[in-house]
């Protein structure tokens, strides 16, 4: 027996239908359909199942006596359609059947799996939305699933409608908020009779009222989409409708710690949040989703906007919002406190994941007036969300909305100018910087506050040296090491030690640069730390290969940009690839420093800025591109250029590291028809394999965040949701078939 399971609308009828269809030749004693959505008393199951079965029986004898009789020697395929008001009914029968007769195959369509014992489950994806955006759609124009469906479906109300350059981000966007959902994508396209493009994208905030006039074939239900979900919504129980309307305050997903958090209370008890939630995974509200650290789950948004709109009806929805945003506000702040030891990169891994929730919080924050410090200082607790990802402007803006909102004099604003000022610094923006670092100096000696004043120092030394003032910014840096090292802070003494040790550095103070940056290292390693730790080593690399050990240097940038990759740290990778090139220009290995320099450009674009916070190494990078396109010749320093700045994204950080491109990768990267990148075939090889995460992460030398990234893009550029679709892609590429998943 399999179970099709999955929200309204995902086309399980569809798909059972076309399954059989395919099959009918397997069973020669038929494929059957029984349509159980009109049955409305659970007592007249078996006779329908006959009906469809077209056994006809006068005799006085149980149903499900005639039934089993009939099948028992049978091979054939029954089709159980829309089970999920009947699922006892269902369970019994299947297992009765199954049971009595050996060749007999169940095919169910469920929102919520029957739960019998050999019962296997397959959830229904959504329609595949990879291949969307311009970069894709610049070369291969309406490739995923879901425009694919819009497509066909408009033509049948517009004959001559076709996806062109102008109407192409509209219709992507149509299907991204309606989630890929074939019959919400099929109820939009109808409405293209009346409405342009562009008029039924602007028009979707109100989705449920616009996605009607379904076929009249269908059912009821399947007519609208508030009709598709009003059934699922009526099979819940009362508690699973609260806790499905309190979860569509979360966005881009939740965990049981969060759901616990903020849903439980009012008449849920916080110990019967992990079954309810289980209740709505089998029931197909939630998806669930395997994550390195923990389990999540998602609805998708049109469930999300259904369980909001129930959820300001109850008059709850401010209760839960604040719940909500004080989650995530103490979730931000133990962050915080967590950063500078060894569960740092589970930190800022989870950060990432709850990147939404975030944003929802600190939106919460800002919009009212009187909640304007929380947010400041919320922003503020996420500086290293902002500045170990590519969330870097964004972060500025935050700062900069929150400290506009609140501007009386506090320690909560000291620490988010000084923190916004280091964000100005990596963006280029060095009097900006200055201006926030004055009022927080200001502030800082009014209060007495001693941190906020060692962080002043740390990034005033930093203007000073992008200013080219070495002399005051060694002064401001041993500033702030004293002022930290007073207060215990371990943060901002490393981060002054880092910097101190390149200032060092640069005016040719060898031992001072190497014993500076050795304390730093030593202060990261009494702490279990790792990032500030690359950085410092990165720094150190820097004195090393000046002094010319270009081997120690190497292996020292190497190391730093391996934890830089498994942070997925752009600044930290970029100043890496840098250093790297520089030290093969001065080893003559010219095409390498090229393609290094071309590599680290590709990373600087995401970046916004070369060498950001960085500025006073320039020189170094100058002198490598002026050496290497003078050893070259121009014709050739672009040509090598190119192809490093040409490089996917993995296979350039491999080639930093000195890595060969695995064998396996190599072929697939020469076969055009697949969309992965060498790195991505070489991962999706490994979980073919059966491999965790875990197992992944340990054999390729990468964390497990950088593998659960590899393994979503995968799934995104596939359009699968699932580790075993992916293993079955893998076989059948090995065998050459080129068949998906569920050929």
């Amino acid at each position: 027996m399999v179970t099709l399971t999955g929200v309204g609308g995902v086309g399980k009828t569809r798909l059972a239908t076309r399954a059989a269809a395919v099959l009918r030749r397997a069973f020669p004693d038929g494929v059957w359909l029984v349509e159980l959505a009109h049955l409305e008393k659970p007592e007249l199951l078996i006779t329908t199942v006959m009906e469809a079965l077209e056994i006809r029986d006068h005799s006085n004898r149980p149903p499900m006596e005639v039934l089993v009789e009939r099948l028992r020697d049978r091979r054939a395929l029954v089709i159980l359609d829309n089970c999920e008001h009947l699922l006892d009914e269902c369970a019994i029968l299947a297992e009765t059947l199954l049971r009595s007769a050996p060749e007999l195959r169940i095919l169910a369509t469920s929102r919520h799996v029957l739960g019998i014992v050999g019962e296997q489950t397959l959830s229904v994806p959504t329609l595949s939305l990879h291949g969307l955006g311009p970069r894709a759609a610049a070369r291969t124009p309406a490739t995923s699933d879901a425009v694919q469906l819009f497509t066909e479906r408009a033509r049948a109300v517009l004959p001559g409608f076709a996806v062109t350059e102008a109407n192409r981000e509209a219709v992507e966007l149509i299907c991204r908020r309606l989630d890929g959902l074939p019959l919400a994508i099929e109820l939009a396209a109808v409405r293209l009779r009346v409405l342009s493009v562009q008029q039924l994208l602007d028009r979707l905030d109100d989705r449920f009222r616009l996605l009607t006039g379904g076929s009249r074939a269908a059912l009821p239900r399947h007519q609208t989409l508030r009709a598709l979900i009003d059934w699922s919504y009526a099979l819940c129980t009362e508690k699973e409708r609260a806790l499905w309307e309190r979860t569509s305050v979360f966005s881009g997903g939740l965990d049981l710690e969060a759901a616990e958090e903020v849903c439980s209370g009012d008449g849920i008890a916080r110990t019967e949040v992990v079954e309810l939630i289980t209740a709505l995974v089998e029931k197909s509200i939630l998806t669930r989703e395997e994550h390195p650290t923990a389990v999540r789950y998602r609805p998708l948004e049109t469930i999300r906007q259904y369980g909001r709109e129930h959820l300001a009806e109850s008059g709850r929805t401010a209760v839960l919002q604040r719940r909500h945003r004080d989650y995530y506000r103490g979730l931000a702040a133990e962050a915080r406190v967590r950063l500078f030891g060894p569960d740092q990169v589970a930190w800022l891994g989870r950060l990432q994941l709850e990147h939404a929730n975030l944003r929802s919080a600190l939106e919460y924050c800002l919009a009212d007036p009187s909640e304007a410090r929380i947010g400041l200082g919320m922003s503020a607790d996420l500086l290293y969300h902002w500045i170990t990802s590519y969330y870097l402007a964004e972060g500025r803006r935050w700062l900069d909305r929150a400290l506009a909102s609140d501007t009386g004099t506090s320690d909560v604003r000291a620490r988010a100018l000084w923190s916004n000022s280091w964000l100005a610094i990596i963006q280029a923006e060095p009097e900006a910087a200055a201006a926030m670092l004055e009022e927080s100096k200001a502030i800082g000696e009014e209060l007495g506050l001693e941190p906020v004043l060692g962080y002043v120092a740390l990034f005033s030394g930093m203007i000073a040296m992008y200013r080219q003032d070495t002399s005051t910014a060694i002064t401001l840096y041993k500033e702030a090491v004293a002022r930290h090292t007073a207060t215990g802070d371990p943060v901002g003494r490393a981060l002054a030690l880092i910097r101190l040790s390149l200032a060092r550095s640069f005016l040719g103070d060898s031992a001072l640069a190497i014993s500076i940056g050795e304390e730093g290292i030593a202060v990261c390693d009494a702490y279990g730390e790792g990032w500030h730790r690359a950085y410092t080593m990165m720094a150190l690399g820097v004195e090393v290969w000046r002094q010319g050990d270009a081997a120690r240097a190497t292996a020292m940038e190497r190391e730093s940009l391996r934890f830089n990759h498994s942070l997925d740290d752009p600044l930290g990778i970029g100043v890496n690839l840098e250093v790297l090139a520089w030290i093969a220009a001065t080893e003559g290995q010219h095409s390498r420093a090229a393609r290094l320099l071309g590599i680290a450009e590709s990373v600087w674009k995401a970046v916004g800025a070369p060498l950001s916070g960085y500025g006073h190494l320039a020189h170094y990078h100058d002198a490598c591109v002026d050496d290497t396109r003078r050893a070259l010749g121009p014709a050739a320093f672009l040509t090598e250029f190119g192809r490093g700045a040409g490089m996917p994204y993995e296979e350039g950080l491999a080639y930093g590291l000195g890595e060969a491109v695995p064998a396996a990768a190599a072929s697939q990267d020469a076969d055009s028809s697949s969309p992965l990148t060498p790195r991505e075939t070489e991962i999706a090889l490994l979980v073919a394999q059966g491999a965790s995460n875990k197992k992944i992460a340990a054999a390729l030398v990468i964390s497990q965040r950088t593998v659960e990234g590899h393994i979503e893009h995968i799934m995104n550029k596939l359009g699968f949701n699932s580790r075993a679709q992916i293993a079955a892609w893998v076989r059948d590429k090995e065998h050459g078939d080129g068949a998906g998943p569920s050929g």
